[in-house]
């Protein structure tokens, strides 16, 4: 599939895209060159290979969940300006 001018212009103002007219040829061949990938892709014949999520099939090494820090919770709020309830109270900022 090629793209004109006109095709990358119209594209550029669909995705609210400046481009300078000079560059419009630079464009149409490369989205061009994009679109002829994509269809080699789709030549391809894919009967009998299951979709997958990832093409590594691994799975991922996990830490231990266990707490790593002590509760600072009442030093830090010890320090702030407005607390009531165990939670940090700040003005409004939003009417």
């Amino acid at each position: 599939m090629s793209l004109d001018k006109e095709a990358v212009s119209r594209i550029a103002h669909l995705a609210r895209l400046r481009v300078d007219e000079s560059e419009y040829e630079l464009y149409a061949r490369n989205l061009s060159d994009i679109l002829s990938f994509v269809e080699q892709l789709n030549a391809v014949d894919t009967t009998g290979v299951e979709p997958m999520a990832h093409p590594v099939e691994a799975s991922q090494r996990l830490r231990p969940d266990e707490v790593s820090e002590t509760d600072q919770r009442a030093q830090f709020q010890g320090i702030a300006p407005r607390v009531e309830a165990g939670l940090y109270l700040v003005p409004k900022v939003i009417e």
